[in-house]
C-alpha cells in the first residue's frame, strides 16, 4: 500500500527519484504500537513524483509509544491528485476503538520544502499529541492548489504543532504555532533514543 514504509531503527536513509502512485504514499511509521518504543533519525525523501495518492508524505504514531523521529526533510515532492499531501498523525489507529494516552513518539525537526501540485481533499494535516507537541516543522515553497479550483474542500489543520513558515505558503498555513511550546516536556530516558 505504502510506496515507502520508513519503521522503528531507521536512521541515515535516502530516498531519491521515485515515482510513485496509486497507493498510499511515502511513510514513517506507524510507530510505537502498542506503547513500543520507536526511534527514527535522518530521514531524506526528495525528488518524488506522486499522482493519485491517499497520502503524500506522512508521518504515523499510536498513542502511548515512546521514542522520536528527528530531523526528517521532505523536498521536491510533485504532487496530483493526492488526497491529503502533508500529513503528521500522531493518533493513529487502524482498530475499532483506541483509547486515549498521554505518551507519544516525540516529533522534531520535520522540514517541508518545495512541496507543490493538487491535492482532493485537504493540503495539510497536522495533527500532534497535546502532551508532547511537534516541535521543529520547517515549512518552505509549498504550493498546493485544489484539483478543481470550485470546490470548497478543507483547509489546512494543525492541532499541537510548533515551528516556521519560512516563506509564503499557498494556500497561507496560519494554523502552524510558530516558535516553541511554552510547557515543552524534557523527555525522560524512557524516550530517549
Amino acid at each position: 500500500d505504502d510506496c515507502v514504509s520508513i519503521q522503528t531503527g531507521c536512521s541515515n536513509v535516502y530516498i531519491h527519484n521515485v515515482n510513485c502512485g496509486p497507493g498510499h504514499g511515502i511513510s514513517i511509521g506507524s510507530l510505537g504500537r502498542d506503547n513500543t518504543k520507536a526511534c527514527v533519525s535522518n530521514i531524506t525523501v526528495r525528488d518524488i513524483v506522486m499522482h493519485n495518492t491517499m497520502n503524500g508524505v506522512r508521518i504515523k504514531t499510536w498513542q502511548g509509544g515512546s521514542g522520536s523521529v528527528q530531523g526528517v526533510l521532505f523536498s521536491n515532492i510533485q504532487v496530483s491528485e493526492v488526497q491529503l499531501p502533508i500529513v503528521i498523525d500522531q493518533f493513529y489507529c487502524d482498530k475499532r476503538k483506541c483509547s486515549n494516552e498521554t505518551a507519544a513518539v516525540a516529533l522534531s525537526g520535520i522540514t517541508y520544502e518545495k512541496i507543490r501540485g493538487t491535492y482532493t481533499v485537504k493540503p495539510v494535516h497536522f495533527a500532534c499529541s497535546d502532551s508532547l507537541p511537534c516541535i521543529g516543522v520547517t515549512l518552505s515553497a509549498i504550493e498546493l492548489k485544489p484539483v478543481q479550483e470550485r470546490y470548497h474542500l478543507y483547509n489546512p489543520f494543525c492541532w499541537q504543532t510548533f515551528g516556521e513558515l519560512t516563506t509564503p505558503t499557498v494556500p497561507p498555513i496560519s494554523c502552524l504555532q510558530i516558535g516553541k511550546p511554552t510547557n515543552n516536556r524534557v523527555q525522560s530516558d524512557h524516550d530517549v533514543c
